[in-house]
Parts: C-alpha cells; sequence; structure tokens
C-alpha cells in the first residue's frame, strides 16, 4: 500500500468511532455489570481516583505514541467492527428489498443504507490486510539471504559484511520483540489500574468498558507474543549457527592468507637478495638483464603456481574450462595469441636477444636500432644514428615497437647474434679509367686493413665459436677490394669488417683518409659527373675516360 493510500485509509479511519463507539459498549460484558451491582455502594475516594487516572493517562500515552502494535491492533479492531456493522447493513438492505411498494421514508432509509455500505465497502478495502493474521508481518524474521563462500581474501570483506548484516537484522528482530513484550505488560499495567477504579467506581461505565478492551488487548497480544517468542528462539539459533560457520571459514581464510602471504614474501626476499648479488658481483648489463628478467619470469610463475595450488580446490575444472574457452580466444585474439607464441619463439629459440642490434622492414620502410626490452607481447628497438637513418630515414632516436608475432611474417634481420658483434661495411669511390687502378686498390686495402684490423681479429674469433653451430664455408675476415667497370670510370668498392654499433664512425674516417690518400697520387684521378656547354661551335667527340653526363649509381 503507498503512502497516500494509508493517508487517505486514516483520513476515513477518523469516521470510524460515530460507527465503532455503539459497538463497543455492547461489548460489555453482563457478567461485569451485575458484579458492579452487587458490589456494596461506598463513597467515593476523589483524591485516589485522581491519582489513578493521572496515571492512566500516562500510561496510555506511552500505549499511543510510536506504537505499532497498538496501531496494527486498532486497525484490526477496526476492521472486524466494520465486518460487523456490513452483516447488519446487509441485512437492512435485504429486508427493504424484499418490500415491494416502499414509502418514501423506507425509499430514503433504502437510499442513505446503500450510500453507507459504498462508503464502508470502501474503508474494508483500506483495512483488507488488517482480515487475517495482520502481526504476520511483524512477526516474519528478516529473510536470510545465501551465505557467501570465504575462498578467497577477497570474499572474507563480503563475509564481514554479511555478518554485521545478520547482527543487524537480530537486533532489530530483538527490538520488534522487546516492544511487543513491553507492551503486552504495559497493558498488565493498565488493567490493574482500571481494576482499581472500579473498586473505587464500581458503576462507571467507562471503566468497564475500557477495562474489557484492555482485557481483548491482552487476549490477542498474548498468543501473538508467544509465537513470536518461539520464532525468535529458532531464528536467533539459525542465526548462531551461521555466524560461527562464518567466524570458522574466516578464520581458517585468514590463516590461508597469512601462510600464502609468507610463502611470496620469502620467495619475494630470495629475489631481491638473488638480484642484490647478481648485480655486485656482474659487471655485463646484457647478461645482468637476462638474469633479471629470468628471476622475474620465475618468481611470477612460482607465484601463480601457489595461488593456483591455493585457490583452485578443482584443478581438472580449469583445465576443462580453459580447453573450452581457448579455441574461441585463438579465434578473437588471434594476434595477441601468435604475440605470445612469438614471444615463446624469441625467448626459447634466442634468435633475438635484448642488446641485439637488428633491422626490421615492415611495409618498405626499415628500421635499425638496438632491442631493449622483450615482452610478452612486443620488443621494444631504440632506433640509433645509422647508415639506414643517414641514407633513407634522415631521422633516429624513435622508441620502435615490434608486435612478436611479426617474427612469424616480416623479415628482422639480427646484426649481432650469438655474439658476433661485427659486420661487413663498404665504400665505393669511382676513377677515371685512365687512372693507375692498382695503386688505388693498394691503397684503399691498406687504409681498411689498418683501421678494422682489431675487428678482424675479433670476428675470426667469433666465426670459429659459430662454426660448431652454422655450416659456415666462407669464413674470411681480410678486408676485401672490388674494382668494376662503370660508364664513367672505375668504380672500386672497399669492404672491411667494424663494430655493429658504430659503423658510421669508422666509414667516415676510412672515407677521409682514402681522399687524402688519392689526392696525394698523380696518376689517380678522381671520376665525377661533368658537363660542356658550347654556344655557336660544334660538340667535340669526348674522350674515353673524361667527362659523362650520367649520374653515378650509388653515392
Amino acid at each position: 500500500m503507498s503512502f497516500k493510500n494509508i493517508l487517505i485509509a486514516f483520513s476515513l479511519l477518523s469516521s470510524v468511532p460515530a460507527f465503532a463507539e455503539p459497538a463497543l459498549e455492547q461489548n460489555t460484558t453482563t457478567e461485569t455489570i451485575i458484579e458492579a451491582n452487587k458490589t456494596e455502594k461506598l463513597p467515593l475516594d476523589v483524591q485516589r481516583i485522581d491519582q489513578l487516572l493521572v496515571q492512566k493517562e500516562t500510561l496510555q500515552k506511552e500505549l499511543s505514541d510510536n506504537n505499532i502494535w497498538s496501531k496494527i491492533y486498532s486497525n484490526y479492531h477496526t476492521y472486524k467492527e466494520l465486518e460487523k456493522q456490513q452483516i447488519v447493513l446487509d441485512e437492512n438492505i435485504a429486508r427493504l428489498e424484499k418490500i415491494k411498494r416502499k414509502t418514501q421514508a423506507q425509499k430514503e432509509e433504502y437510499q442513505n443504507a446503500q450510500d453507507t455500505k459504498i462508503t464502508l465497502l470502501g474503508k474494508l478495502q483500506l483495512l483488507e490486510e488488517y482480515e487475517k493474521d495482520p502481526f504476520k508481518k511483524f512477526l516474519t524474521p528478516p529473510e536470510i539471504t545465501a551465505v557467501p563462500k570465504v575462498d578467497s581474501p577477497f570474499a572474507l570483506i563480503s563475509a564481514v559484511s554479511y555478518r554485521e548484516k545478520l547482527q543487524s537484522d537480530m537486533e532489530e528482530y530483538n527490538n520488534r520483540y522487546e516492544s511487543l513484550y513491553h507492551i503486552v505488560e504495559k497493558f498488565k499495567e493498565k488493567q490493574l489500574l482500571l481494576k482499581k477504579l472500579l473498586k473505587l467506581d464500581p458503576l462507571n461505565i467507562e471503566f468497564i468498558n475500557e477495562q474489557q478492551d484492555t482485557i481483548d488487548q491482552i487476549k490477542t497480544f498474548i498468543p501473538v507474543l508467544e509465537i513470536f517468542k518461539t520464532t525468535k528462539n529458532v531464528y536467533s539459533k539459525k542465526i548462531d549457527e551461521i555466524e560461527l560457520k562464518l567466524k570458522n571459514d574466516i578464520q581458517r581464510e585468514i590463516q590461508r592468507t597469512m601462510t600464502i602471504g609468507g610463502i611470496i614474501l620469502f620467495f619475494l626476499f630470495i629475489l631481491f637478495f638473488i638480484k642484490h648479488f647478481v648485480k655486485k658481483y656482474m659487471s655485463e648489463d646484457e647478461r645482468f638483464y637476462a638474469i633479471n628478467k629470468a628471476l622475474n619470469i620465475s618468481f611470477v610463475s612460482i607465484l601463480i603456481l601457489t595461488l593456483l595450488l591455493a585457490y583452485i580446490e578443482n584443478v581438472s575444472y580449469l583445465v576443462t574450462i580453459l580447453g573450452f574457452a581457448s579455441a574461441g580466444i585463438a579465434i578473437a585474439m588471434k594476434d595477441w595469441f601468435m604475440s605470445l607464441m612469438g614471444w615463446a619463439t624469441i625467448v626459447l629459440g634466442g634468435a633475438i636477444h635484448v642488446g641485439d642490434r637488428v633491422r626490421f622492414v615492415r611495409e618498405g620502410v626499415e628500421y635499425v636500432g638496438d632491442i631493449v626490452d622483450i615482452s610478452m607481447l612486443r620488443m621494444t628497438m631504440h632506433e640509433d644514428v645509422n647508415l639506414t637513418s643517414y641514407m633513407t630515414n634522415r631521422r633516429a632516436g624513435r622508441m620502435i615497437f615490434i608486435p612478436n608475432n611479426f617474427i612469424f611474417t616480416d623479415m628482422i634481420a639480427n646484426y649481432s647474434h650469438s655474439g658476433l658483434k661485427t659486420v661487413w661495411d663498404g665504400i665505393d669511390f669511382v676513377i677515371t679509367f685512365d687512372s693507375d687502378a692498382n695503386k688505388a686498390t693498394q691503397i684503399a686495402k691498406e687504409i681498411t686493413k689498418k683501421y678494422s684490423k682489431g675487428y678482424t681479429e675479433i670476428t675470426r674469433k667469433q666465426l670459429n665459436k659459430l662454426r660448431s653451430k652454422y655450416g659456415m664455408r666462407n669464413t674470411n675476415v681480410e678486408p676485401r677490394i672490388f674494382t668494376h667497370i662503370e660508364p664513367y670510370g672505375l668504380k672500386i668498392s672497399a669492404w672491411y669488417l667494424t663494430n655493429s654499433y658504430a659503423t658510421m664512425t669508422l666509414r667516415s674516417t676510412i672515407s677521409i683518409e682514402i681522399i687524402a690518400r688519392i689526392q696525394e697520387e698523380e696518376k689517380i684521378q678522381l671520376a665525377f659527373p661533368t658537363q660542356s656547354i658550347y654556344v655557336d661551335k660544334n660538340v667535340p667527340k669526348p674522350e674515353i675516360g673524361l667527362d659523362t653526363i650520367n649520374p653515378p649509381q650509388g653515392l
């Protein structure tokens, strides 16, 4: 029933005493009146009566103020009185309907009875919830919802909250019982006061009726109180049982959480101790990074395994779920799944390590840099200043993120695989056809051999180690000089070994010295494209090995 309907009900009930009052007078038992008539008439003790009336008034006010039980009883009593009035009214209407020729007075009486019945039915409809068992709603204990399962540290919060809710519901239900018990005791006090008043004034009809009404209320509330007491005991025992179980579950979960926390802290201490030891006694940054990464992965694996064994009661159930979910995951997250597979291939295969210099090509764009991190989904590359950035990209220093699944679909070149930290680099220059080619070749070989001598020895040792792993045939590490005929001269290509991470530095040094040595030689002339413009003259036939208008290739 809405708040508006309740207001309407109470407004209509304000007119009930006009109908209920005669009925209350009729409830005065004949035995009480006879007993009062038999009582010896004594002079009234006015002062004593006034004192008792003051006590009764105070008691009545306490019963009326904020007393839901008295209000429920009042509505219930009103409903029963209205039902009695409806029976009398229906009998009167039935009697008038039997009269075929009604007088004007009978017609008015019939019409008034019909109007009264409509009003009466409206009141009964508003109070229909009090027709049967009006105290049921207040006697019913709060609903006990499903008890949470304490199987994880996060479930402790819901368990404690649920326990507090149970205690709050139980407290509210006990307060409800105490209020009913208090009301019954007050009614008994009121009955004693009325009994004393009737001794002083035995013929007071008001006291007799009020006493009878109080007795009726006590008779109504006593069974309700007994039912309430039984229900409260049953509800209390059930709450105690649930609270005891929750308490044991919470204690068990706290102990398990503390045990798991202790294990994790122990492995965490071991992890930091090993990291500190490795960092203190290991000078190579690359090896320290690899060991640090391996330690982190091992710790995470142990952590996950510990949590799985502690909180998953049925491991086979988890395996079954993962089996059904793997197909959907593989389709919906194909790239993510392939990146994980790529990470496993990179880590287990050892094709790429952190610190390696790699060349990565994607959609025709080249990127050369150093791998600074390998995660489960991607590799992170720091782009360095190198020949590719100089000749192609014209920018460097960017952080390039390479998904691990690209290792299956794109070409990735490793400049420093398996400890091989040198690469072949070449410098080309062109001399005229009439230049001393042998002398130019000798100069290029001397200079490249001079500056690449240290890298040559390092490469020789590294290749000897790789022979057991790869079928390597050509292991010549000395500088190589090649001479080719080009349309505008002889191209001399000098190849030498250099540091994979610093090709530009040595290339610059060798280039400067080659140019300086060639400029000192009179028999060697560098060839380069030139143009001649003739005005009003015939173009002479060009001599072999001199100027040409063809642009150089590769410069």
